[in-house]
């Protein structure tokens, strides 16, 4: 199964009108070669293009589909949403609703800020960060991605990783001069950066379960040594919790590990599928945005009704006591019969999993840390990526990317996919 001529074509005429043929670099399969498919339709576990294939999806428009694709119940508050109108510049009740199931369901959270996209999120965290502490400097960590906020742009995971972009022109020097980045899960590095600095940071900003280098658990003991450095150097902890927030468990990463943050970003999942973002965290924080507080943040859209509509939905269908053991259950399966496959055909891989997000790395192990990351073999999945194509099954088009499973995910999915995985494996 190649891409067929309808999307062949489609790529073709956008490549003239968009840079790359797309609206986000990872799309374009520069990473893994070949062209992209377009979407046509989407349902369950199920993605279609344009020409009429079908594929088993581990994208999942990366997260947020953890009930799967087009789910009756979400589309239903949607279109009922849009029968009263599509934006307003002006507050409503759904803000308030799906602001109190957010903040009900994680505990750091007194308050919160709506606003479009996860990128947003981070970067007015960052910004309520240092004029709460009236400092500069942050801490963040290699191979994670925070979105295109020129100051998180360094030593970056995601697509600047795919690409093999180190960081990007048209940042001033300036701008990054206050970003220190340091190896993920080495936290002598962050003690060693706070005793050499001890009043410049205004934050640490983390994905808890790194996601955008592919998935990387926190070692026993890292997370919580963060938290108690930012204690003991008055500094705040942002969790970016725009993948694992309600992904990994309700609670999101923060209740799994048991780490409360000051900050937190979310996105992906709260907007049921649809464009949005929000940050939150204690109230003595986050009244200092304005118009409570100096610190500005504004947008139109943020707090869109159409995407309160569907998030809505989704907090309430997520409340059901059973499914993250479930969704943690059926991940496991799938994770370990992947892992067989390959240990029975001889070839190097380390699966990490964390709840429903998994990453199959063409290397030994372990898989730790960014640099770990980077010495995974990328011809090997290149071959492995359109091998899986060809049979059915979507994976993301870059090996520094996460695998997303959902609750409509069945055996046969499954069954699918391991069998693609054996023939893939055997093709390489």
């Amino acid at each position: 199964m190649s891409t067929g001529p309808l999307s062949k074509e489609l790529f073709h005429a956008s490549k003239k009108l968009m840079p790359g043929g797309v609206s986000s670099p990872v799309r374009s399969f520069a990473s893994v070669g070949g062209e992209p498919f377009f979407v046509e339709k989407a349902k369950g576990p199920w993605i279609y293009d344009a020409d009429g294939n079908s594929y088993i999806d581990y994208v999942m428009s990366y997260g947020p589909h953890i009930l799967g694709h087009a789910h009756p119940e979400i589309l239903a508050k949607v279109q009922k949403s849009l029968e009263r109108g599509t934006s307003f510049g002006a507050p409503t009740g759904f803000e308030l609703e799906l602001a109190k199931l957010i903040t009900d369901a994680v505990p750091s959270m007194d308050m919160i800020r709506f606003v479009n996209s996860g990128t947003e999120a981070t970067m007015s965290a960052i910004r309520l960060a240092r004029g709460y502490t009236d400092r500069n400097k942050i801490i963040k960590f290699d191979g994670h991605y925070h979105g295109h906020v020129d100051s998180l742009l360094v030593q970056a995971g995601s697509g600047v990783a795919t690409l093999g972009i180190p960081g990007s022109p048209g940042i001033p020097k300036d701008v990054t001069k206050d970003t220190v980045s340091l190896p993920f899960n080495h936290l002598q590095a962050v003690k060693d950066a706070f005793q050499k600095d001890p009043k410049a940071y205004a934050a640490i900003i983390v994905e808890p379960v790194a996601g955008n280098m592919g998935v990387i658990p926190p070692k026993e003991g890292f997370l919580e040594g963060l938290r108690d450095l930012c204690d003991q150097y008055e500094t705040l902890l942002i969790f970016d919790e725009v993948m694992t927030g309600f992904r990994v468990s309700r609670g999101g990463a923060q209740e799994l590990y048991h780490v409360k943050p000051d900050l937190t970003c979310l996105g992906k999942i709260i907007g049921g599928g649809l464009p949005v973002g929000a940050y939150g965290g204690e109230r003595k924080i986050m009244e200092k945005i304005a118009p409570v507080g100096h610190v500005y943040q504004a947008g139109t859209l943020s707090g869109n009704p159409i995407a309160m509509a569907a998030g809505i939905k989704m907090m309430k269908l997520l409340k059901e006591e059973s499914l993250y053991q479930n969704l943690d259950y059926r991940a496991h399966y799938l994770t370990d019969e992947l892992k067989k496959a390959a240990e029975d055909k001889g070839v190097p891989m380390t699966f990490n999993r964390v709840g429903s997000m998994m990453t199959a790395f063409f290397h030994e192990g372990p898989v730790e840390n960014y640099d770990d990351v980077k010495k995974c073999d990328d011809r090997r999945f290149k071959k492995y990526f359109h091998a899986m194509m060809v049979q059915g099954i979507y994976i993301p088009p870059s090996p520094f990317e996460a695998w997303f499973i959902s609750t409509v995910h069945t055996e046969e999915e499954f069954k699918t996919t391991i069998d693609a995985h054996k023939k893939a494996l055997e093709d390489l």
